[in-house]
């Protein structure tokens, strides 16, 4: 049958890192033992692959800078500037009419 040679292939491929000596003799994986430091492929539990695509990540960053960047003008605007004023402002699109205090 097949189910000891996919048995064999656990015990050489057995993650021993997180078991104690006796559940490792127990379980008779000794042989997949390796020492700290050799696994291939990983560096310090490190990803490979990000959880985003960067083009997301780009997209979210630019998205909380726009955010910041109007809060703080909102937030130092004068008294008589109004909502739009500071978003025209803060995209580069205000005329001199948006910047000036009205009468």
């Amino acid at each position: 049958m097949g189910g000891s040679g996919t048995t064999e292939e656990w015990k050489k491929t057995a993650d021993t890192t997180n078991m104690r000596q006796e559940d490792i003799k127990a379980a008779g994986v000794e042989g997949s033992k390796r020492p700290p430091g050799q696994n291939p492929g990983g560096v310090l539990h490190q990803r490979r692959k990000l959880p985003f695509s960067m083009t997301t990540i780009a997209m979210a960053g630019l998205a909380i800078t726009a955010a910041t960047a109007y809060f703080t003008l909102y937030v130092k605007k004068k008294p008589e500037a109004d909502a739009m004023d500071v978003a025209k402002v803060t995209t580069g699109m205000a005329t001199p009419e948006n910047t000036r205090p009205r009468q």
